[in-house]
């Protein structure tokens, strides 16, 4: 069944990883895709032509989500080639400075904060106003992280750029549950993408973080992206507001022992 049929999703960071596998099945299910990617034009083309293979149009455009101005040129260049986009998915992250606060430089917080927390910001408020002009309806995902609840040493900025995108999607869930609009996060654990590059080339670091999942193994983006695809469709049109934790059951554990 083609859930999205003939409709158009932005996502970014779809040059790998969650991003790639959540434009690939939006492909398999009837939608055209607005492929935005950073630095890595090879992985977007990669992913164009899986697009392309599922017998959909994919748009490779680069972008610095942490940039208004660029983001702004995007969505025009995307509404030109489309005229329409129905599904946004903020996916592109940074994975933050890794130091103690006392040790990150403001320019480090401030990198992390705009590329997570401004980057969706810029994206959604563009994507409200084009919804609003159409009457209405569409949908918003925003990968956000576990760490929009659990919280690490060494990650104060990532952690505080996640839980600002908790509270985000919230706001916007309110502002827009009357004009039809969702909007909703996921959460995910420990994926196997570039974001987790070392554990993916060290089985033995791989092995033993994945000893404190109860499920005992890490994800895979595409079971991420089929979350997407059932947030992206009409399936979920009475949910809003909700994150939907995916991590084998992690967060389930972070008290045990207490």
């Amino acid at each position: 069944m083609k859930q999205l049929l003939n409709q158009v999703a932005l996502v970014t960071g779809a040059d790998s990883g969650i991003g790639r596998a959540t434009a690939i099945a939006f492909a398999q299910a009837g939608a055209d895709v607005v492929i935005c990617y950073h630095t890595d034009q090879q992985g977007a083309d990669e992913t164009r032509q899986a697009v392309e293979e599922a017998g959909r149009r994919g748009l490779v455009l680069p972008v610095d989500v942490s940039e208004a101005g660029q983001v702004a040129e995007l969505f025009a260049r995307a509404l030109q080639e489309f005229s329409h986009v129905d599904i946004l998915v903020n996916n592109a992250a940074a994975p933050g400075a890794k130091k103690p606060v006392a040790e990150m430089e403001p320019e480090e917080f401030e990198k992390t904060i705009r590329t997570n927390l401004m980057g969706p910001f810029y994206f959604a408020r563009l994507f409200i106003q084009h919804r609003q002009q159409q009457g209405g309806k569409g949908k918003i995902i925003n990968v956000s992280s576990i760490h929009e609840e659990v919280v690490s040493a060494g990650t104060a900025d990532y952690c505080a750029s996640k839980g600002g995108l908790r509270n985000l999607m919230r706001a916007m869930a309110l502002e827009l549950a009357e004009a039809g609009i969702n909007v909703n996060n996921i959460a995910p654990g420990m994926i196997m993408t570039p974001m987790n590059q070392s554990a993916m080339d060290n089985p033995e670091e791989r092995k033993e973080k994945e000893q404190r999942i109860p499920m005992k193994r890490a994800g895979q983006p595409e079971e991420i992206a089929k979350l997407a695809l059932f947030l992206a469709s009409a399936d979920s049109d009475y949910v809003t507001g909700s994150t939907y934790v995916m991590d084998g059951g992690f967060m389930r554990m972070m008290a045990q022992g207490a």
